[in-house]
């Protein structure tokens, strides 16, 4: 559990650069060649695969996260706005939630997106592995 949670933060760590998701997975292939052992790395896909749920929710929040938040971000401003021009304390509480959720969608997203892009690499390691040359 302990090693899969470090290849989460290697595959965080390499969604913040902008680049393909390809030079993505290359550069967390080679982190991950070198620093885990093939045993672990099987061990460590399974629980991935166990711990990833299908849902459709999910999909479409690791899909389309700044989709799903700006709603939510629209929520917060429109409140900060009423809020402060109208005085209302209902609309800095709707401020707050609308920061709130839409935070807590991005931090989802953002992790959903690690997980999905730390398999891919698992499987490319387990496809080039396999193959002769």
């Amino acid at each position: 559990m302990e090693q899969l949670q470090r290849l989460l933060k290697m595959a965080e760590d390499e969604l913040t650069e902008y680049s393909t998701d390809a030079r993505k997975i290359e550069k967390l292939r080679r982190k991950i060649g070198i620093s885990v052992p093939m045993a672990q790395q099987r061990q460590v896909k399974e629980e991935l695969l166990a711990q990833m749920s299908s849902s459709q929710i999910n999909k479409i929040i690791e899909e389309q996260r700044q989709t799903v938040a700006l709603p939510f971000w629209g929520v917060a401003g429109l409140g900060l706005l009423l809020g402060i021009s109208l005085n209302q304390p209902i609309g800095l509480l709707a401020a707050i939630g609308g920061t709130a959720a839409a935070i807590r969608i991005q931090k989802i997203g953002w992790k959903l997106q690690a997980q999905r892009l730390l398999l891919q690499t698992l499987e490319d390691i387990e496809v080039r592995s396999t193959q002769p040359k």
